[in-house]
């Protein structure tokens, strides 16, 4: 049995699509709610609640397809988890802030509340499906149920909502599972681990040179590894919740079976079509220019056996 992942059906896969974007039902809320300033990601200042001149009445971005190349590549690597759409048809009941402006401020508000439960239920939901966390799954199921219940508040509750204390219990079963599954691994892996030194939990890993580093099984929680080179590395079964990949060169490194990765991380990376991903990944991939290898034996993160979170 592999023991990163099992095949529970397609409640699985109906639970991870729901935790997409989908900016066709959204009122355009991170064009809005969402500040940044003049930087390598941006082009220009933007102040939170402020629309991005770029948001047309339609709530769609005129540039969308030119985003990279008009300086606004931190628009690309965004990804909401389907907080904008939950908001918009859900919590808000359809009405933009447009036609009722009174909605604006709670609305804004709400996006970044509202971004962190989705991205805790992509978390769980993965979680979920991991044999080797079989002891927890009854707390990891608890816990889903718990978030998602957040997730449909009213309004007030939700911005009222200590969602750094429910992240924090939500974190310690991440971190539970994390371990079960990679010491399961370890123990079945054939073999010496040549590991780098310096790679753990958030290690400043800022340039480092990992091309074709063991990484298997690392934890590599809220690591930083901008700008880092790991073309060829193998990453198989290691911890990325968290870690920055900003610019890091993934070329021809292998993915499969990682725990806890994004699409936002994946947006923020390099690669090329040597590089091996979970096909949901692969899937979701949109904002890349870069196109990923899927091997016919490589499992699904979305577990068919279906700005950051802080690690």
């Amino acid at each position: 049995m592999n023991p990163y992942h099992e095949d529970s059906g397609a409640a699985q896969d109906r639970s991870r699509l729901n935790l997409q974007a989908d900016c066709e039902n959204c009122f355009g809320l991170c064009c809005v709610a969402l500040p940044f300033a003049a930087s390598v990601d941006f082009a220009m200042n933007k102040d939170a609640g402020q629309p991005c001149h770029n948001l047309q009445s339609d709530f769609r971005c005129g540039i969308h397809n030119n985003l990279r190349q008009n300086g606004l590549r931190g628009c690309t690597v965004y990804d909401c988890f389907g907080a904008g759409q939950l908001l918009s048809q859900y919590t808000f009941g359809g009405r933009d802030w447009r036609q009722a402006p009174e909605t604006a401020k709670a609305m804004f508000e709400a996006l970044p509340i509202m971004r962190q439960l989705q991205e805790l239920l992509w978390y769980l939901t993965e979680a979920q499906a991991l044999p080797a966390a079989r002891a927890i799954h009854d707390s990891l199921g608890s816990a889903f149920a718990e978030t998602k219940r957040l997730t449909l508040l009213d309004p007030d509750a939700l911005l009222k909502l200590d969602v750094a204390s429910h992240r924090a219990d939500v974190n310690a079963l991440l971190l539970q599972t994390s371990e079960l599954v990679r010491d399961e691994a370890r123990r079945r892996h054939k073999g010496p681990l040549k590991q780098p030194k310096k790679i753990g939990r958030g290690a400043d890993l800022i340039g480092a040179k990992l091309q074709g580093a063991d990484l298997r099984f690392a934890n590599l929680r809220g690591a930083y590894l901008i700008a880092a080179d790991l073309r060829g590395a193998d990453l198989r079964g290691a911890d990325l919740i968290g870690a920055d990949f900003r610019d890091a060169d993934l070329g021809g490194s292998d993915l499969t079976d990682v725990l806890f990765l994004t699409q936002a991380q994946l947006n923020a990376a390099k690669g090329d079509a040597r590089t091996k991903l979970p096909r949901c990944s692969l899937a979701r991939l949109t904002g890349p220019t870069w196109t990923a290898n899927v091997g016919e034996e490589r499992f699904n993160l979305f577990s068919r056996s279906d700005n950051a979170y802080s690690p």
